[in-house]
Parts: C-alpha cells; structure tokens; sequence
C-alpha cells in the first residue's frame, strides 16, 4: 500500500472536515466492499505464483522428481509436493 497526499485527490472542503477529527497522522481508508481485491492481484504476484506452479507440475508429468523440481524451484520438497497436489486436484475439477 502507498500513500497518497491528500491534497492531490481531495478537495480541500473536505481535507477540513477530515482534519477536526485527525490532523497530521495517517488515516487509512478502506476499498469499498466492490472494489476489493485479493492479495496478489494488483501486483501480479498471484498471477506469477499461479504460472511457476503449472509449470511444476507439467514438469513432474513429463517425469521430472520431487527432488529435480526442489532444486530447480529453490523450494523445500514439501512445498513441492502441495504444489503437485493443489495442481493435480484443479486439473480434475
């Protein structure tokens, strides 16, 4: 989350009204309950994540080990096996 100056979005009326309740701390101002995202979305982590796991689990397919995909992921062999499972229980859905 980045900050924002309030004064480059809000009006100023309003910037009077908000400083008789908090004046020169931070405020935080939650989405509204539409526009929420879920972590990893606005910065593409989830998308990222979501491909390097397909391609984990095609690699296995094609006989790679749990140990071979360890090392080439940097991950630990348990992380490597949930990955396998959550990917083999979406490819039947």
């Amino acid at each position: 989350m980045k900050y924002i100056k309030a004064q480059e979005v809000l009006p100023e009326e309003i910037i009077e009204i908000i400083q008789q309740y908090v004046s020169g701390d931070y405020l935080y101002i939650p989405c509204k309950e539409g526009d929420k995202k879920s972590w990893g979305e606005k910065s593409g982590s989830k998308k990222m994540l979501k491909t390097r796991n397909r391609e984990i689990y095609q690699k296995y397919l094609t006989g790679r080990s749990v140990e071979e995909l360890s090392e080439e992921f940097f991950l630990s062999e348990q992380s490597i096996r949930r990955i396998l499972c959550e990917e083999k229980r979406r490819a039947q859905v």
